[in-house]
């Protein structure tokens, strides 16, 4: 993996972290990234500036975006709104559709392996399946 998708990964899983907290914790994203980076991140050595900076552009976009981003999930889900959906597979799917939103999104594909890598990483088999067939149904609703 190159050092740049090794960080860009990297800040990935910083924003969905983030991301978990401020929803967990209802708090305030700024608080979420403030505190994930103080006292949450799991390296002896603070986070490449690119990591940070992208995590919490990320996270924050992200959370700007929900006013668009729930219902298209809701339409795109067979009867089940985000709400309800298990938080970290909702948060997953929410930081995809946000990045696939983006003027400058990267490539559709990336985005939903990136979404899949988080999916193994931090929730289970089950969940990959859903996250792709949710992505890429999101994918065809976007245009992309």
């Amino acid at each position: 993996m190159t050092p740049r998708k090794d960080r860009r990964r990297r800040a990935r899983e910083a924003a969905l972290q983030i991301l978990y907290h401020r929803e967990i914790g209802a708090r305030d994203v700024d608080a979420a990234i403030e505190t994930f980076f103080t006292h949450q991140w799991p390296d002896r050595e603070p986070p490449p500036e690119q990591v940070r900076a992208f995590a919490a552009s990320l996270a924050r976009e992200t959370v700007e975006r929900l006013p668009a981003i729930d219902p298209l999930i809701a339409a795109t889900a067979d009867r089940w709104r985000p709400e309800r959906m298990a938080a970290i597979d909702r948060i997953i799917l929410r930081m995809a559709i946000c990045e696939m939103m983006r003027e400058d999104a990267p490539p559709s594909a990336v985005v939903i392996n990136e979404a899949l890598e988080l999916a193994r990483t931090f929730s289970g088999e089950e969940s990959v399946k859903f996250v792709n067939g949710m992505l890429d149904a999101v994918r065809i609703r976007l245009g992309r």
